[in-house]
């Protein structure tokens, strides 16, 4: 007979259950996410309100260039026509005509015209045809750092931006930036660019029926002409050269062209 092992087999030990994650073993990893999501917000922080004081500042020193209205309008296929020209090679005639034509309080306000705005809110309650309240301080802020369409987000912008070359910019420069930015016709950007293409001389010798030609088709520019007016235009025209000889010249020189 053979000889039995009495001795029991070896048994494998139990593992037992798998050790449980512990909260302070995910606590560095969670805190790592959080210190990155904080920084990550800073930084959007830093850009969105930092990045538009920089190009503020440089753009007081440096022409803009170009917008973003000037592209749209190039994959439209309406061209590009511009030359900056500073304020003192700008008739005077066409500061005061843009002044009575788009912001007749340009000189006193801060950049919003509230009695302005409730006059357009009221005018478009109950007509079809729609009124703008903004300033010429807005309409630099939109035509240089912003985008043409509609929505809560650019008007807010748009205010943000228009307080700061209110502070940073002052008058003269908002109006110059303005006359070498604005729209007059398709393709046709500026004081220099439209004087030229419509009446064939320079900003600096534009009269006074020209400049208010000028300033009357703002509101439209690609609908209206300067060079060849219509009634509307014509109207409009004689409005604003009546407006426009109203503008006190000691203000105008001290607000804009002192």
């Amino acid at each position: 007979m053979s000889e039995t092992d009495t001795n029991p087999p070896e048994s494998v030990p139990d593992a037992g259950p798998e050790p449980a994650v512990s909260e302070e073993s995910t606590a560095p990893r969670r805190g790592r996410f959080g210190r990155i999501v904080r920084s990550l917000l800073v930084l959007a922080l830093m850009i969105g309100f930092v990045g538009p004081v920089l190009s503020v500042a440089v753009y007081r020193f440096v022409p803009p260039p170009i917008t973003i209205l000037m592209v749209q309008r190039l994959f439209e296929g309406q061209g590009l026509s511009r030359s900056w020209r500073g304020l003192d090679d700008i008739s005077p005639h066409l500061v005061r005509s843009v002044i009575a034509a788009e912001d007749a309080n340009f000189c006193s306000h801060r950049g919003f015209d509230i009695e302005a705005i409730r006059k357009a809110l009221a005018h478009n309650e109950s007509s079809e045809r729609v009124r703008g309240g903004s300033t010429i301080s807005q309409q630099t802020a939109k035509n240089v750092f912003l985008w043409l369409h509609r929505s809560y987000v650019r008007k807010g912008l748009e205010a943000y931006f228009t307080v700061l070359i209110e502070v940073m910019w002052g008058k003269p420069r908002i109006m110059e930036v303005y006359l070498n930015s604005i729209e007059f016709g398709p393709g046709i950007y500026g004081a220099q660019a439209a004087a030229r293409e419509n009446f064939g001389v320079d900003a600096k010798d534009l009269s006074p029926l020209q400049a208010a030609r000028l300033a009357a088709v703002l509101p439209s520019p690609l609908r209206y002409k300067a060079d060849t007016p219509g009634p509307y235009i014509r109207r409009r025209t004689g409005r604003i050269q009546a407006a426009a000889g109203t503008v006190r010249r000691d203000n105008l020189d001290a607000c804009v062209l002192g």
